[in-house]
């Protein structure tokens, strides 16, 4: 084998384990879209359907790779120190209601969000008695960490 096709199948060798690692790292193979939510991509991760499904994966201080979609409840003030983020309270499911900190120093904030709006979501939850926090609603701008999102009405903010 010559030099050169060495140096071209070592180069696609190295894309492809790039690639790998992007897409099947730390949180596993991607598992099928949750009906109806095809138009924000694939997610890696669990359903965040319930309490109960929230509780057991934030057991011992864990974060998880979720998605799902809720009613937004109350919207927060942005918080602007640091990083900045688009804060709001979204209810998920009964008893459960989460706190979602949306970084628009990566991501596009969401214009308009008001009470009421539905919006499906991908991003990294960390449980706490009161809900939890669900963050890493972006992607990674240096591709270590799945990316995550919000959608609201089939407009994506990533």
């Amino acid at each position: 084998m010559s030099k050169r096709a060495r140096t071209i199948l070592t180069l696609l060798v190295i894309l492809f384990l790039a690639f790998y690692a992007r897409h099947y790292g730390q949180y596993g193979d991607y598992p099928a879209n949750p009906p109806g939510h095809q138009e924000e991509g694939i997610c890696p991760g669990t359903a965040l359907t319930n309490r109960d499904t929230a509780e057991h994966l934030g057991q011992g201080g864990r974060k998880a790779l979720v998605y799902g979609h809720g009613e937004v409840v109350k919207i927060l003030p942005d918080d602007d120190r640091g990083i900045r983020h688009q804060r709001f309270l979204l209810k998920v499911a009964p008893g459960l209601v989460v706190l979602v900190a949306h970084n628009t120093d990566i991501a596009k904030k969401i214009g308009g969000l008001s009470a009421g709006d539905r919006l499906s979501f991908c991003g990294e939850y960390i449980w706490n008695d009161k809900g939890g926090v669900l963050h890493w609603t972006h992607h990674d701008p240096a591709g270590r960490h799945p990316d995550g999102w919000l959608s609201l009405n089939h407009t994506l903010y990533r």
